[in-house]
């Protein structure tokens, strides 16, 4: 867990994820959407998964970077899009303090705005979450774990 404002640990597996944005795309399932727009790269895998689930093909990116180690906690434009967002998905894997989302939400005003799990400073800013989390939980997500052998106790104990 990085830093100290992070008190519990939350760690979803790929089987829950899929899970999670199976739910979302229920609520989902219904909407006319013309594409869907990933911020990535959280966004990235949830994107394709709802694109698969709602047959949805046409798929563009937004791309951030941010210096949280920076004293403002500056954010970085490295590719936007060139539409107000009308009709379209915007998919996040999580609103956390809502910085980046306050960004790309100026940036595509009209989108409508979902994330697979949210805590409660950014979730005003989305226009649907699935599940949510406390500020003070980190979110393990599984494109950032490995799978690695752990020896069974017994064989530990031997040395």
């Amino acid at each position: 867990m990085s830093g100290s404002r992070y008190h519990q640990r939350l760690i979803i597996s790929w089987d829950q994820l899929h899970r999670d944005v199976r739910e979302l795309c229920q609520r989902l399932v219904e909407r006319d959407i013309k594409g869907i727009v990933a911020i990535t790269r959280g966004g990235l895998i949830p994107a394709a998964l709802i694109a698969r689930e709602l047959d949805v093909r046409l798929i563009d990116t937004v791309c951030i970077k941010s210096y949280e180690r920076m004293e403002q906690g500056g954010l970085e434009v490295l590719k936007g899009v060139d539409h107000d967002g009308e009709g379209w998905l915007l998919v996040d894997d999580l609103v956390d303090t809502g910085r980046t989302a306050r960004a790309v939400r100026q940036m595509l005003p009209k989108a409508h705005f979902v994330t697979v799990y949210a805590k409660p400073e950014g979730k005003p800013l989305v226009d649907q979450y699935l599940t949510e989390v406390a500020q003070d939980c980190w979110i393990q997500f599984p494109w950032d774990m490995g799978v690695a052998y752990v020896e069974p106790l017994v064989d530990q104990e031997k040395r």
